[in-house]
């Protein structure tokens, strides 16, 4: 990469994307790009929030190719035999993975009830009861936190293991990641406190020992590269099968639109471009796995956290893939 366009690129980091930790840039499998700002360096991990939904997709793609899922049209119950279902909540009976998947289950709740949530001792139950009220099923309805658990609750459930385990088995450790725990909070600070952390390596669980789907997961940018890099491969790496191909096409294509952003959506991943089949995780703060065929790129951006940030994939197009293009 020329030094010249570097200099030029880390100065508009440091100016103008001041929560950037720290970036990987893959292309043609050979990293093009690694910086890290602010005294942060490669052994630094983040929480990267979201992009821990994108990466819970992966293992359902994985426990559908094992057989331990039998389908994406499967319902939630089939998993949860024993939740009462109460006068006025029958909705939940139809609702399937595939809804879980495409962010198209509607809920009760208008503003999310994160103190709720959090206070309450049974995560995977809390979204369940969350479910029905506000809008179709069917229709898009993006929740970020609440209801993503049930999938970790029916990974849980369909493969015997935690999903932490499930993860390094399958995942994590055939990729040279490593996520050393399962990580709980006893106080709101503590918890408040990981959203912060570079350096836990772990993955948060709830009071039932479920680890979370919408959040929680730590990891360092060259690791979320090391994910990217398997996606852009179909799921390969070094001549082995990690994630089933057919697969990973279906959760990366676009599932569903929300209409009201403009966005299409896919089984946790966001699809940037249909027709190039770009898609990209997206975590809060400006945490970002983006993964691009036609450029044959990886990106993987680690960010702390702040409310608002510049937006990332504007960013990664307009300031990474024009170097990638010489």
């Amino acid at each position: 990469m020329d030094s010249q366009k570097m200099k030029a690129l880390n100065e508009l980091v440091r100016n103008e994307y001041p929560n950037i930790a720290g970036m990987v840039v893959l292309q043609n499998g050979q990293c093009q790009i690694e910086e890290y700002y602010h005294s942060f360096t490669s052994e630094n991990r983040f929480h990267i929030f979201s992009i821990t939904k994108s990466i819970v997709s992966l293992l359902i793609s994985i426990a559908l190719d094992r057989g331990e899922i039998q389908s994406v049209d499967q319902k939630i119950l089939d998993y949860f035999p024993e939740y009462p279902i109460r006068k006025g909540h029958e909705l939940l009976k139809q609702v399937t993975l595939r809804h879980c998947l495409t962010m198209s289950v509607p809920y009760r709740f208008r503003f999310n009830p994160y103190t709720r949530y959090f206070t309450s001792d049974d995560w995977v139950s809390f979204s369940l009861n969350q479910i029905g009220g506000l809008g179709q099923l069917g229709e898009f309805r993006y929740a970020p936190i609440i209801g993503p658990d049930i999938l970790t609750g029916i990974l849980t459930r369909a493969t015997g293991r935690s999903v932490l385990d499930y993860a390094q088995e399958n995942l994590f450790q055939p990729l040279g990641i490593r996520v050393e725990k399962s990580l709980t909070f006893a106080t709101k600070e503590e918890q408040m406190a990981f959203n912060q952390t570079t350096t836990l390596s772990g993955w948060a669980m709830g009071p039932k020992g479920v680890n979370t789907a919408g959040w929680g997961l730590t990891l360092t940018p060259r690791e979320m590269a090391a994910i990217g890099q398997c996606c852009l491969n179909d799921g390969q790496f070094q001549g082995r099968t990690l994630i089933p191909a057919a697969e990973l096409k279906e959760s990366t294509r676009k599932q569903i639109r929300w209409e009201k952003m403009g966005l299409d959506y896919g089984y946790l991943w966001w699809v940037i471009n249909e027709h190039g089949h770009a898609f990209a995780a997206l975590g809060d703060g400006g945490n970002a796995l983006y993964v691009n065929p036609q450029k044959n790129c990886v990106v993987a951006i680690a960010s702390t956290f702040v409310p608002r940030v510049k937006d990332r994939i504007d960013f990664i197009r307009d300031h990474i893939e024009p170097l990638l293009n010489e």
